[in-house]
């Protein structure tokens, strides 16, 4: 009994399984949050390109619609010419009101169109990358810790 009491004292303290177990929990919890951060950061992105999508959507829609009306516009347009080589005044003073409502209800299209296709630019999820930058320099300082 006395040489291993001598052998012990001589040598680091034996912890046993015990000194390792924290540090696979802690491996393990790492592991762990480390995926469930991975998880959060790919969920944020796909709800960040939705939105855009949604945003890019609206705008095309706008657009589309603009075109519909610019080409009713240019209809009355033509309308309003012919009346007014056809017919007095009143006529193609009508067909010009008709034509100037329209251009207004298509210029309104295009600058909603336009801020709605600016809101979403641009096409790359910027807040997640944000997160996902600020996460990576987080764990690199808690490594060298």
């Amino acid at each position: 009994m006395s040489s291993m009491q001598s052998h012990r004292a001589g040598s680091v303290p034996d912890t046993g399984r015990s000194g390792q177990e924290p540090v696979s929990e802690l491996v393990q919890r790492a592991s762990q949050q480390l995926t469930e951060l991975v998880r959060g950061e790919l969920r944020l992105a796909q709800a960040e390109m939705k939105q855009k999508g949604k945003r890019y959507g609206k705008g095309g829609g706008l657009f589309g619609g603009a075109g519909v009306v610019g080409f009713l516009m240019a209809q009355a347009l033509v309308a309003s010419v012919i009346a007014a080589l056809a017919v007095a005044l009143p006529v193609w003073a009508a067909g010009l009101i008709v034509t100037a409502v329209l251009g207004v209800i298509a210029a309104v299209m295009v600058m909603s169109g336009k801020k709605q296709v600016d809101r979403a630019s641009p096409l790359t999820p910027e807040q997640t990358v944000e997160n996902v930058k600020a996460d990576v320099a987080e764990i690199k300082e808690s490594a060298h810790r």
